[in-house]
C-alpha cells in the first residue's frame, strides 16, 4: 500500500502573548518565531518520522521552497509539489502561557491547486493505496471522488471545518479523524460516545477516530471500540499535536500494527509533541516514541 498525502504547506508566524488579543486591543508579544507548518506538511513529516513512506502533493509560492526541501530531507517524495504564482500559505498564531493557540490562516498557494494537478498527482496510485486529505487545499471533493474511482482508500482529517468539509461523502471514506470541535460541527454532539455513535451511523463501513487532547483518543469501527489515554506531560505548545497523531496513526497502520498498538503509538507521539514549541519542529522521531512506549520516562 502506497500513501499519498495531498496537503498544504504553511509558514507559521508564532507570537507568544500573555493572553489572546481582545477586540480593539493592541498587544505586545513576548516573542516571535517562524516555523514550518501546514496540516498537510506536518502530517507528511510525521509519517516520515514515524518510519513510514509517503509522497506529498501540493503547492507552494515564492519563498516556500525551504518547506519542500525540509520534507525531501526527511525522506518524503516531493515530486508532485508544484510552484504557484500565489504566495505560500501562512498562519499567524497566538500562543498563550497555557500552551493554547489561536490561529489566523491565509491559504495562498494551497487554494491554487487545479484539477489538472490533482489528475497528475494521482497518476501512479490505484486500488488499495491510501489518500490522506485535510481541508486546507482547493478541490477536496474532486480529490475524494477521483481517489475513490481509482479504488483508493481515503482517510480524511476535515480541518479546518467548513461547509465544504461537511458536504464530503463521509459514507465512502475509509477513516475520518476529528477533534471534539470538528466532531461537534459534524454531529451536534459533545459527548465522545455519542459523537462516535453518530459518525459510525454515517460511516457504517469506515473507521472513526476522535482525538480528545489531554484525554487521549478514541476509535470506533464495526469491530473495534478503543480508548487510549493520553500520557502525562508538561504542555508547552499544542500546535500540531493533532497532525502528529494523524501521521503516526497512518504510518503505524500502514506498517501492519493492529488498531490498539497504532493508536497507542499515535497518542504517545502527540503527547511528546506538546512538550516542544512549534508544529513540525515538535514532531518526535520513531526511536523516541518507541522508547516511551517501552516504558522509559518521558
Amino acid at each position: 500500500m502506497k500513501i499519498l498525502n495531498f496537503g498544504s504547506f504553511c509558514i507559521d508566524h508564532v507570537y507568544r502573548v500573555p493572553h489572546f488579543v481582545r477586540p480593539a486591543e493592541t498587544l505586545p508579544s513576548l516573542s516571535y518565531t517562524v516555523f514550518a507548518g501546514g496540516k498537510g506538511f506536518n502530517q507528511s513529516l510525521a509519517i516520515a518520522r514515524a518510519g513510514g513512506t509517503v509522497a506529498h502533493a501540493g503547492s507552494v509560492g515564492e519563498g516556500g521552497e525551504w518547506l519542500v526541501q525540509r520534507l525531501e530531507t526527511a525522506g518524503v517524495d516531493v515530486s508532485r509539489v508544484v510552484k504557484s504564482a500565489k504566495p505560500t500559505g501562512h498562519a499567524v498564531i497566538q500562543l498563550n502561557p497555557s500552551g493554547e493557540n489561536a490561529i489566523v490562516l491565509f491559504a495562498g498557494a494551497n487554494r491554487s491547486i487545479t484539477r489538472e494537478q490533482i489528475d497528475l498527482g494521482l497518476t501512479d496510485f490505484g486500488a488499495g493505496d491510501l489518500l490522506l486529505l485535510q481541508n486546507e487545499i482547493s478541490e477536496p471533493a474532486y480529490l475524494v471522488q477521483l481517489a475513490l474511482g481509482k479504488g483508493m482508500r481515503v482517510v480524511m482529517n476535515p480541518a479546518p471545518m467548513d461547509p465544504v468539509a461537511q458536504s464530503l461523502p463521509l459514507e465512502q471514506l475509509s477513516m475520518i479523524i476529528v477533534n471534539e470541535v470538528e466532531a461537534f460541527d459534524l454531529t451536534g454532539e459533545t459527548s465522545p460516545e455519542l459523537i462516535l455513535d453518530r459518525l459510525a451511523q454515517r460511516m457504517p463501513q469506515g473507521d472513526v477516530v476522535l482525538t480528545l487532547g489531554s484525554q487521549g483518543a478514541m476509535w470506533r469501527s464495526a469491530t473495534h471500540r478503543l480508548h487510549i489515554p493520553a500520557i502525562n506531560v508538561d504542555v508547552v505548545d499544542t500546535t500540531g499535536a493533532g497532525d502528529t497523531f494523524t501521521g503516526y496513526l497512518i504510518a503505524s497502520l500502514a506498517a501492519g500494527l493492529p488498531p490498539d498498538a497504532a493508536m497507542g503509538r499515535a497518542v504517545v507521539a502527540a503527547g511528546l509533541s506538546v512538550t516542544q514549541a512549534g508544529a513540525a519542529d515538535s514532531i518526535p522521531d520513531a526511536a523516541t516514541v518507541d522508547r516511551v512506549l517501552a516504558g522509559s520516562a518521558v
